[in-house]
């Protein structure tokens, strides 16, 4: 009753109708049930604003006497039932509404997939977010945007995932499809993430801060100012990975020697880590043995340790000194000194500390 009033008061736009066909076990047997949704699409402008809205009502007609029915649709197929109000810019006329055999391709399809998978769907039934386990229980989230014209288009897909995502897509295929190709993604990058999950439970890094399933680099801490960098291939990854040792020159240089001596030491099975401590000839500080303070200097001219996203990774190299900096830091410090000279992006000056020679290189800004 109140639909039919609204409807009498707005520009009323367009109706359809199509019919959906569900499934639903009741006393061990599997029954179905044909829903008629029926979606009436209008707009109305407000006095208060020039932006249109866009109402979109969807019904049903069921019929099958069982009263559990509607109870049952509400709760699991929300999208049947679902009265949303769209703020939509500019005027509604121009707007392009899917056709209702979208809406009917989308019940369809969850139906296929599995509604439990389904962890967001926007007000305009377009963007979907799926989640899906590998076979270590690491959780993840697909990201598909849906086109009007789903399925002749190829959603949209994205995943914190640090490969391409290319999903192969055809008029044909489904959400269950795409989801199917997306955990051989996942499975394809498990051991991956094996040797990062090591890397994080028994080490102390660095940076990132946070880490996500996308990123390939892990700076570790070796000791005080003393660090390695890390770039994992998601491909290869138990390979030697891309590595960079940060620190003092004085105590990077036997670390640095160390590494290209014993670079064929390397065994690609056995862990990232194990080797690495291998051809260092070292063993990494972990939760178990140390506090993360022990590698956490501040700056010495910002006095903070995480500068945004930045932690100090220049360091004095007189033994004496060793005072460590942002990059950012130490180059604007240097730059502002009478005394510093520049080349290209290297500055030469003086330590702030201790004086004593030291150089900091800035890449340059993007143009």
């Amino acid at each position: 009753m109140a639909a039919s009033q609204a409807l009498s008061t707005a520009l009323f736009c367009e109706q359809w109708s199509c019919t959906v066909s569900l499934s639903h076990q009741v006393d061990g047997r599997k029954n179905k049930l044909n829903v008629i949704v029926c979606v009436c699409v209008y707009a109305r402008r407000t006095r208060a604003s020039r932006c249109g809205h866009l109402r979109v009502y969807i019904f049903w007609c069921q019929k099958f006497p069982c009263r559990h029915w509607q109870q049952y649709i509400e709760v699991h197929y929300p999208v049947c039932v679902i009265l949303q109000e769209v703020a939509l810019r500019g005027h509604p006329e121009s707007l392009s509404i899917p056709p209702p055999q979208y809406y009917s391709q989308l019940i369809t399809e969850m139906e296929m997939l599995g509604w439990d998978k389904l962890l967001f769907i926007d007000s305009e039934f377009r963007t979907l977010r799926l989640k899906a386990g590998d076979s270590s229980e690491r959780e993840h989230i697909l990201t598909v945007k849906l086109k009007a014209k789903h399925p002749e288009e190829s959603p949209e897909c994205s995943a914190d995932v640090p490969v391409p995502l290319d999903m192969a897509w055809t008029p044909q295929s489904t959400l269950e499809k795409l989801h199917s190709q997306f955990m051989l993604v996942l499975e394809s990058l498990a051991e991956f993430w094996e040797v990062l999950d090591e890397i994080d439970r028994r080490t102390w890094v660095l940076e990132p801060e946070r880490p996500s399933r996308a990123d390939t680099m892990r700076r570790i801490a070796i000791g005080s100012n003393v660090s390695i960098r890390v770039d994992v291939n998601p491909r290869h990854p138990k390979m030697l990975p891309e590595s960079c040792l940060l620190g003092a020159e004085h105590v990077v240089t036997p670390l640095r020697n160390k590494l290209n001596a014993n670079m064929h030491m390397w065994n690609p099975g056995s862990s990232v880590l194990h080797n690495l401590q291998d051809v260092l000839e070292i063993e990494f500080p972990s939760p178990a043995t140390h506090e993360k303070s022990s590698f956490s200097a501040e700056c010495g001219i910002c006095y903070a340790y995480r500068l945004e996203t930045a932690i100090p990774d220049q360091v004095c190299n007189d033994p004496r000194c060793g005072q460590p900096f942002h990059q950012a830091c130490l180059y604007e410090w240097l730059r502002a000194l009478p005394s510093s000279r520049q080349s290209f992006s290297v500055v030469f000056g003086e330590c702030p500390y201790c004086s004593k020679p030291i150089t900091v290189k800035m890449a340059a800004p993007l143009s």
